[in-house]
């Protein structure tokens, strides 16, 4: 059978993604076949597609993501949509439950229907969600839950978040409030009121002030875009505080290591990839109305060239939801 899915030809701008048909996907013996009702556009997604990484990362990058083109030619790192059909081996689901999930480096969104085997980052969807919402949730959600474990977040700690309009940063402002903290968001002059709308203590507009100069400090300071200056922002942090950084170059790993050996305050970046038991973690904040997923904009899948433009700006607040009709 042949259905529609967004294919990535070659590296470069929006245009070398083209909507084609391809075969429809079988499971295998331990996978569920899910049709896809809504995926997203993260920043991950634009920088594999157009190739743009720290010029250390170059060569394994092309090793891991391929040399020529993407050797995941759907791209696409969550999803939402309802099972189809399951391998003979699948215990933890049935046909016709709603589902969403994290393909990570996998890839595959992309497409009216994928396989993925029933214990790799699957969940039932939250009951009050829409696909669209759903499927907003794993990417951000994971990564700002993982790295705020990380820091071993603890209630009554002041948590500052750079980059808090973005897909990680508006759950983790979310989520840090949920852990008891007192949390300040860093974001431009049009993002402030989302920001407090999320339950941010207070609000620090960068394009009017330096919070690495106002004389705060805090137990934690999780950059969720890679845009901060880790030696200013180390003046920011308390005795004992966590710097986290969510991209990290090799060159800002040594200096992280060096930092977290030779003095009292730890810097920890690298990648997260999150648990199924997470997602189901998130599922149930997000049910309990403790957490919600930020949509900026809805593309249909037949647009996605437009919704890569968008997030190629930088300037998306929260996610970018490509529906799949």
């Amino acid at each position: 059978m042949i259905v529609r899915a967004v294919v990535c030809t070659r590296y470069g701008p929006p245009e070398v993604l083209q909507l084609k048909e391809v075969e429809k996907p079988v499971p295998k013996d331990n996978e569920v076949l899910i049709r896809v009702h809504a995926t997203t556009v993260t920043v991950a997604d634009s920088r594999v597609r157009g190739f743009r990484v720290p010029l250390s990362f170059w060569l394994p990058a092309r090793i891991a993501l391929g040399l020529r083109k993407p050797k995941k030619a759907i791209l696409g790192t969550e999803l939402a949509g309802e099972i189809e059909s399951l391998g003979k081996d699948v215990k933890l689901f049935k046909k016709g439950d709603q589902v969403f999930a994290l393909t990570g480096h996998s890839c595959g969104a992309y497409a009216e229907y994928i396989c993925i085997p029933e214990d790799r980052n699957v969940a039932i969807k939250p009951s009050n969600t829409t696909y669209e919402e759903a499927a907003a949730i794993p990417m951000g959600g994971l990564t700002a839950l993982c790295f705020l474990r990380k820091g071993n977040i603890q209630s009554g700690q002041k948590v500052l978040i750079y980059g808090a309009s973005g897909s990680i940063g508006t759950f983790a402002i979310q989520l840090a409030k949920n852990f008891g903290a007192e949390v300040t968001g860093v974001c431009s002059t049009s993002n402030l009121e989302l920001i407090k709308s999320l339950g941010a203590d207070k609000v620090i507009d960068y394009t009017q002030e330096d919070f690495t100069k106002n004389g705060e400090t805090y137990d934690v300071i999780l950059d969720a875009v890679g845009k901060s200056s880790l030696s200013s922002g180390m003046r920011s942090l308390k005795k004992g505080g966590i710097y986290l950084h969510t991209v990290a170059t090799p060159a800002l790993g040594v200096r992280m290591r060096w930092i977290s050996m030779t003095s009292s305050k730890r810097v920890m970046g690298g990648t997260t990839t999150g648990r199924t038991e997470d997602l189901i973690f998130l599922r149930e904040l997000v049910e309990a109305g403790k957490v919600k997923p930020v949509i900026d904009r809805r593309y249909p899948m037949g647009q996605i060239v437009e919704a890569h433009r968008y997030v190629d700006k930088g300037h998306k607040k929260g996610n970018v939801v490509i529906t799949v009709e």
